[in-house]
């Protein structure tokens, strides 16, 4: 009897072709493959960032054994320069952020580039060593605007907590800032910190045609800042210098933080006077 063609069994494939519905015996073996590589891959990458930090962190620690921190803020940090200009002559200065991790010898170079990723011995790393502009007076806290550089990198090192600072109970937790170079040792006052975007002209501007246009730049900070110290218009107002640390911001696409301070004698004396 012929089975109706509705019921008619199937033609067996042909031997060595996969059966309908089934999957090939290969592609599981080449999914496997393919997660391993992307494993391997992921595991190389993270080994190699790891690697990368390591290394800055240990340059970091090398360096920071070349500078002595007291238990009392008002203690200006004493700074080996003989062994730093062994390393490096191009170190200026040093700076420190209490209550941070910002703890760092300051190099200048001829251009903005070199330092990025350029280690005090001349050697690559992932964030290079902290910088004076290169178009500011040397060693810095001369002109009325002073810039220094830093690498806001993934582990919380180099000029990282800047990013933080941005918010107004953070900020009201930092204490004096020291900025020390082989001459002199000073001690400044938080005066704001703000974002803006790397794009952003002023923030290369050192001196102002006269005294008046630079308190109205800083007026114009003060307007803007994200955070700031009490009294920060009446400060702004009567500061001569500024110091002003920048970092990368990851709020925006080319993003910047920073933090502005001037000189502690500076504050007082404003405070003093308008009180």
């Amino acid at each position: 009897m012929r089975h109706p063609r509705h019921m008619a069994e199937p033609k067996a494939p042909p031997r060595g072709a996969p059966s309908r519905g089934k999957v090939p015996r290969w592609v599981p073996v080449a999914l496997l493959g393919v997660a391993a590589v992307l494993i391997g891959s992921a595991a190389w990458l993270l080994s190699d960032a790891f690697g990368k930090y390591a290394a800055q962190d240990a340059l970091d620690s090398e360096l920071q054994g070349h500078v002595t921190l007291f238990d009392d803020p008002n203690e200006a940090p004493q700074v080996d320069w003989a062994a730093l200009e062994a390393i490096d002559p191009r170190v200026c200065a040093w700076v420190v952020v209490p209550g941070t991790t910002i703890n760092y010898p300051v190099y200048q170079a001829e251009d903005n580039e070199y330092y990025l990723h350029t280690t005090a011995e001349g050697e690559w790393s992932i964030g290079g060593q902290v910088f004076l502009d290169c178009d500011a007076t040397n060693p810095g806290l001369v002109d009325e605007q002073t810039v220094v550089y830093g690498h806001h990198l993934q582990n919380g090192s180099m000029f990282s907590p800047l990013a933080e600072l941005d918010d107004q109970a953070a900020f009201d937790e930092l204490g004096l800032i020291w900025y020390v170079t082989r001459e002199s040792a000073t001690q400044l006052k938080p005066l704001l910190c703000y974002r803006t975007v790397g794009t952003d002209e002023n923030v290369r501007v050192f001196n102002w045609p006269t005294e008046a246009d630079f308190h109205l730049y800083l007026e114009g900070l003060v307007d803007k800042a994200q955070a700031k110290a009490e009294g920060a218009s009446t400060m702004a107002a009567e500061a001569s210098h500024v110091l002003t640390l920048t970092t990368c911001s990851y709020e925006e696409d080319n993003g910047r933080t920073l933090l502005v301070s001037l000189p502690a004698g500076e504050a007082a004396r404003s405070a003093a006077q308008f009180q």
